[in-house]
Formats: C-alpha cells, structure tokens, sequence
C-alpha cells in the first residue's frame, strides 16, 4: 500500500458520521492531532496526473491490484514529478473494461481503514517511510530481512524477475529449499540475513505466515504440500501460503525446504527441524505458553495480508486487531513493540517523490530515463536496486510508543532491520546492505519520559475502539477526546481509559484557517537564502514551513523552521558552491488541522 492510499486524508474523513448503510463506521480525530504530508488542495482537485484522486468506500474494499514493477513504477514518478501513474501503474492485474481498473489515484479513508487510523491516533505513525527500492512483494521482504536484493546465485525462474544478479520481481524460491515454492523455481540468494545474526549471538527469532504448515507432509519420495485456502469477504477464494513472501526461504541457511513443525512449542524460537520458519498458528501456541522469540516477523495468510485483488483493508484488519489484542492480553506486551510496515506499494498513487539514495543504470530502470535511476552511481553499490522507491504506512504500536504522534524521519524498509540489529546488538549486515545507511525509527518511541501508552483494542470487523486500558507501570497521557459509550456490553475497568464505539459523540476543534506558503530563492555561492510569506496566517498562527530542494528525482537538501509574523527564512548550504540550472522546490506547511505543500521551479543563475 502507499501510503497516499491508506493515510492521504488522515486524519479527516469524507463522512465523519459514517454510513451505516454502506457499513462504513464513523472515524473521529482527537483534537490536536498532527497532520500528516498527504492529499491536500491542488492534490484532490487539481491534479497533475491524468485523474484526480478520488475516495474509496468500504464496499470498493476489494479492488483489483495495479502495476507494481520495478520499471513502472520508476516510470510514474516521472523524474520525481509524480503525474504518471494513470499511464503507468493502473489497472496492473485488470482486464480491460473489468470494474475497478481505473483507480490507481484513488484512496481509503478512516471509515474502512479505521482500525489503522485509530491505531495511528493512539500511537506513532511515519509519512516518510518509503521501500528501500522500487519493485513489488519479494523484492521488500528481502530488504526488510537483509536490506539486499542483489546476491542472486542461482536461476531465474519468472521472466524478468531478475536482473544484474539482483531481484526486481517475484520469483519463488528455489524448489530445492522450498517444497511448496513454484513449479520451477530456481532463485537462491548468497550473503547473510538478520536471521543469521541472531543466531551468531544466540537470541530466539522466527518467521511465521498463514498457511507455512504443510497439509500434506514430505516423505523420502514426494515434497510437502502447502494446499490450504481461505476467502475474503467478497468470497474469493486465496492459497494461504504465498512462496514470494517468505524471504528467508531464499538463503540456505534460513531455509525449511519440507515446512517441518517444531518438535515441541518450547523449541518454537530456537534450534530444531523448523529453522526458525513457522506458521502462524506457532505463534499462537507460543504466545499462549509465554516463550515468545525475541524477534518475530508475522506474515498473513494470503486472504488477510492487505494485497489487492485477492484481500483487502477489511480482511487486513481482522489480522492486525486479531494479533494486537491477543499480544495485549497477554504479560508479554509491556516489554514488547509492534512495528506494522508494507512489502511494497502496489503501484498506488503517492504525491511524494524519494530521494533517490541508490542509483542504477540496468535495463529496467526507468527513473531518470530508460535504462537510468539517478545521475550518479556508487561504485560499491549493484544495479538493479534503483531506490527509495515508493512511500509506504509505517506505525509502531507499543507501551513506549509515543502516543498520536507522527514521524518525519526518513526511513525505509532496512531501518526496521537496523532497529533490530542496534537493540540486540547485532551489527550490520555489510556487503551492499542498506541497513548501514538506514534512518532510524527511535523516534517514534518514547523511552525516557516514563509515560506509557495504554492498550488499544479493537474490534477486529470494524476496527473501532471498544476499550482502552492504561498501562500501570507508567504515566499513561490522559486522552483527550470525550466520548459517550451506547453499544451494549462495552466495559472499562481502568479509571480515566476511554471507550470509542459506533454511536460515540466528540467534541471537535475549530477548524484552523488554511495557511500556504510563498517562497523565493537567491544564491550566494555555496548558500541559498530562502524567504517565504505565508497566506491564511496571523501574527500568532502556529506552524512549520519544511523546504525541500530537488535536481530532477534526486533530494538535495531540506530544512524547516517556525513560522514567525507570519514568515521563514531558511538557508540551505553546500559542500560545493551550487551550480547553476533548474532545480525543483517543495514547500510543506504544517499546522495543527492541516498540510498544505507546493512546487515552483526554480532557475539560479
């Protein structure tokens, strides 16, 4: 998912009321939460891509998957303009004329992801998080485990999934680690993954997915079977287990060809026949017995991982809230973070271009023209890894989570490696891994301040709150919103938790008048000065103007300040004197109610 199509309204929904017709639930904000950099003004209205976009009902919840590859996605930035999905992301797995095929642009509000965005108001969420590179699932599941995609040593498998040695698609793994992969799948990688670095230091870990058990065993003569099926609520029938999704079953070391249990629930974790790969009803069992891993990585059954065409947000959410509120009622949440992250985009629309960190110059790349991403390469780094790609949603749901706030720290699918490698001190992957060049996600916890968030549950078909608990071992925030509870049975046990149910009242804020943004520019050999005047604001208008500077795709420098009277001035400098030529722009004005950005070329002479 990008994270315009999940987030982009956030955090206002179209019907605040809701729609109980259409069985859409009523989302309220709380007052004061941050905005976020999503569809804002011109974005809605005035596009620069061929539609505009347009917002998604709970009964659309189910839509057909659009162009996620490596090349066309690199092909809608449009050299870091984003106005070329219609053309070239849209309708990836629709035919033509088939209903839902002309929706790449468009986006989901609270009143169908509501679990999220009420997740996001009680806990920390990013909108500057972004896949490590362009491409679809695989080639995010293997940065997530690795943070490098290249180190292919054998095979192909699927035209086009791979290139310069590198993974751009979604091969399988190879049939000789993984009984259950696709028929002729050959692809393996070298190198070394995050599992191999807990192991080094002895710590507990596991990778669980819906359907990794095989329904029919391996025997000397025949491969395990992984047949199971569940549908999503449109009644469309999924295999559970998805090959592409499980990264570590692309290195010999992480491997469980033959899908084998753990001999016991306590071995669940540790060293035994499984390797350290499980289903998800492993996780379960282990959570249930209290001898969770140190590190777990879950991954839903086909019909409940969120991928258009064969799930969706509905079916996502029973999964999230389902495993939330399980972690939640048991002794292992006060010491315990969730982080809920994206493999890929799905070729969804996204207003915000990525700083291009890793340039590339192979036949699919297609970002600074065809065959090029980016104009300067790393010679330590592979082709074939043409990145940042795409924004994805990424929140973090914990005791120490920092409490409806959200995080502009760029990071990417390897800071979440990097955030596990620093707390267990693993070190780094090394090689061409990007965990070593990685933002952070720290701080989108809270861990000096003593305060606690409380557990959230929700409710797993709605994603409403039906209760929130405070956590006793700290000084939970008091939540603001005031809220009547109507549905029967709904109970709070702790003094000060808030219930949020269909049927709640809230009081509102005002609305904050919108505030936008002029700037120029003056360069002064390695400086240049940046004055902006601000429209809709006052003398005592609270906001923050956040400038970025742009040389075709790539991200130069940015800054941001305080508005002041009514004004910013920010200075961007240089290691070298600026040269001259057409550079791009980005103002970002943020305020308590809203986000309003906009780009103007600029030509320094």
């Amino acid at each position: 998912e990008s994270f315009d199509h999940y987030f982009g309204t956030y955090p206002n929904a179209a019907k605040p009321d809701g729609d109980a017709a259409a069985g859409e639930p009523a989302f309220h904000p709380k007052p004061g939460t941050p905005s976020v950099n999503g569809l804002t003004g011109p974005l809605l209205t005035n596009n620069p891509n061929a539609a505009n976009p347009q917002r998604l009902a709970r009964a659309q919840a189910v839509t057909c998957s659009q162009n996620h590859g490596y090349g066309a996605e690199q092909k809608a930035f449009d050299g870091g303009l984003m106005d070329k999905f219609v053309e070239n992301t849209q309708g990836g797995s629709c035919s033509a004329g088939e209903k839902g095929q002309n929706i790449v642009m468009d986006y989901y509000d609270g009143n169908t992801v509501q679990g999220l965005w009420n997740l996001a108001q009680n806990y920390a969420l990013s909108d500057n998080h972004f896949s490590t590179n362009f491409g679809p699932s695989t080639v995010g599941a293997i940065n997530l485990v690795s943070g490098e995609t290249g180190g292919v040593t054998t095979g192909g498998s699927i035209p086009g999934s791979t290139e310069n040695n590198a993974i751009i698609g979604d091969p399988g793994p190879s049939a000789t680690q993984d009984d259950c992969t696709y028929a002729g799948s050959t692809v393996t990688l070298g190198g070394k993954n995050v599992g191999d670095l807990l192991n080094a230091k002895g710590l507990s870990w596991g990778f669980f997915q819906g359907g990794f058990r095989a329904d029919t065993p391996a025997t000397d003569a025949t491969p395990a079977k992984c047949t199971t099926t569940h549908k999503n609520i449109a009644g469309g029938s999924k295999a559970d287990y998805i090959p592409h999704h499980e990264p570590f079953q692309y290195y010999a070391s992480t491997a469980n060809k033959h899908h084998t249990p753990p001999a016991s629930t306590s071995e669940i974790g540790r060293d035994g026949a499984a390797n350290h790969q499980y289903d998800l009803t492993d996780f379960d069992a282990a959570l249930q017995n209290g001898t969770l891993p140190s590190v777990s990585i879950l991954k839903a059954a086909g019909f409940e991982d969120g991928h258009p065409q064969y799930s969706d947000p509905v079916d996502e959410q029973r999964f999230i809230a389902r495993t939330l509120n399980a972690l939640e009622n048991s002794p292992e949440w006060s010491s315990t973070a969730v982080v809920i992250a994206y493999d890929d985009s799905d070729g969804w629309y996204d207003h915000v271009a990525s700083p291009n960190v890793n340039a590339s110059a192979s036949t699919s790349d297609a970002l600074s023209g065809p065959g090029l991403c980016g104009t300067k390469k790393d010679p330590t780094a592979e082709n074939a890894r043409c990145g940042y790609g795409p924004r994805q949603p990424l929140l973090v749901i914990s005791p120490y989570a920092k409490q409806n706030f959200v995080d502009h720290t760029l990071t990417d699918q390897s800071s979440i490696l990097r955030f596990i490698e620093d707390n267990w001190n693993l070190g780094r992957i090394g090689g061409g891994s990007m965990d070593a060049r990685a933002g952070t996600i720290e701080g989108m916890f809270d861990f000096a301040s003593g305060a606690r968030a409380p557990k959230v549950f929700l409710d797993p078909e709605s994603g409403v709150v039906t209760r929130t608990v405070a956590d006793p071992t700290g000084t939970s925030t008091t939540l603001t919103s005031t809220t009547t509870v109507t549905t029967p049975g709904a109970t709070v046990t702790t003094p000060g938790a808030t219930v949020t149910t269909p049927g709640a009242t809230v009081t509102k804020p005002a609305k904050a008048p919108r505030v936008t943004a002029s700037c120029t520019a003056k360069r002064s050999g390695r400086r240049i000065r940046v004055s902006c005047t601000t429209k809709g604001a006052t003398s005592s208008t609270k906001a923050n103007v956040r400038i970025r500077l742009y040389r075709g795709a790539k991200l130069l420098a940015t800054r941001s300040a305080s508005l002041k009277a009514r004004k910013a001035s920010l200075t961007l400098t240089s290691k070298k004197a600026w040269a001259p030529g057409t550079y791009t722009l980005r103002t970002t004005v943020t305020q308590i109610g809203g986000v309003t950005s906009s780009t103007k070329r600029l030509a320094l002479r």
